[in-house]
């Protein structure tokens, strides 16, 4: 039987910890069910919000007039073979860290890196989310969707989901389709991927572009995603966030020329180069802490904009705003969030 609830608190479902109340909430437990709740709202022309774990959204303080639906799916279907790898078929609603680890247990290779980002596998896709040089457009092999549009599943191979820096289809397209669940293909073993970030490979004293047995690789992203308040603690402010809130600015290269020498510069191999939003924040006047009221920055990472416990979103905004226009004026780049902004804007 599917959960229903009237006039729901957002707030409870979001690392955030703010948000006003959706008119109803819908907990869809299948596939079955949290497609056929999506079908029936769309044929009706009622607004509609999809929830994960609520750890990459900011909702309002007005909330959402609404259904909410909650998806709360579970099931990994496994096909392992020597030729192929591991190719895993894994519900939307599973928790992505949860799948990390099981990953790692089983000795299928490529996900350790990306240890300790929060949230559900279904909303991996649609953000490409990626850490410490991973991002799991590496490792995805299809997305199965319902198109809202149509009201039809549809399967979308790697070549189509539009890939970018924290970016697809799925996050440009806002709404139109229902990731029900995402296929991984991994490799077999108990070494992991390719170290590629230079930090994780200090930390491992490796060299870039070595390997490192993976539960070790978990191990250290797990400690340097805790040592930045980026693994969630219901006992620390600090990561009463989502996570980082800004992307990283990709400039042309004479703009990035123009920073100061110790700007760091990631080259991009299409001639653009990335910038460390978090240098940029920092060198713009806002340290660790910044803020004096319910919303400021974690005191362990400039990129978090954090709730130290009463904030709500119009604080959290506020923040924002302060932060971008300050970058803005001293080097003339806009940031640009990235959560989702659920009722409310910069």
């Amino acid at each position: 039987m599917i959960e229903q609830n009237t006039r729901v608190a957002l707030a409870e479902h979001t690392t955030l910890r703010v948000g006003g109340p959706a008119s109803r909430m819908i907990v869809a437990s299948t596939e079955g069910d949290l497609i056929d709740v999506v079908r029936d709202l769309d044929a009706a022309g009622e607004p509609l919000l999809i929830l994960g774990s609520g750890s990459n959204v900011l909702i309002g303080d007005q909330g959402f007039e609404g259904t909410v639906i909650k998806v709360a799916t579970r099931g990994i279907d496994e096909d392992v073979a020597a030729c192929s790898g591991a190719v895993i078929t894994v519900a939307a609603g599973e928790v992505w860290d949860d799948l990390v680890a099981y990953a790692v247990d089983h000795e299928w290779s490529g996900l350790e890196a990306m240890s300790g980002i929060p949230g559900l596998v279904g909303a991996t896709p649609i953000q490409n989310v990626g850490a410490y040089g991973a991002e799991v457009s590496q490792l995805i092999s299809t997305v199965r969707t319902v198109d809202r549009a149509t009201g039809q599943r549809k399967t979308f191979f790697p070549v189509e989901c539009g890939f970018g820096y924290r970016s697809s289809r799925f996050k440009t397209e806002p709404g139109r389709y229902v990731v029900t669940s995402v296929t991984f293909q991994l490799r077999l073993g108990s070494m992991s991927a390719p170290i590629r970030y230079p930090e994780l490979a200090r930390t491992l004293d490796v060299a870039v572009g070595d390997r490192a047995p993976s539960f070790a690789v978990r191990e250290a992203v797990l400690a340097l995603r805790r040592s930045k308040g980026m693994v969630l603690d219901v006992d620390d402010h600090d990561t009463w966030s989502a996570g980082s809130f800004f992307t990283n600015p990709i400039i042309d290269a004479a703009a990035a020329e123009s920073l100061p020498a110790n700007a760091p510069r990631f080259p991009q191999s299409d001639g653009l180069v990335k910038i460390s939003a978090a240098w940029l924040i920092d060198a713009a006047g806002f340290g660790k802490g910044y803020g004096s009221g319910p919303a400021r920055l974690s005191s362990k990472h400039t990129l978090a904009l954090t709730n130290r416990g009463s904030a709500r979103a119009s604080d959290l905004l506020a923040l924002a705003r302060e932060l971008r226009a300050g970058v803005q004026a001293k080097f003339g780049i806009q940031l640009v969030p990235e959560p989702v902004l659920i009722g409310c804007a910069l």
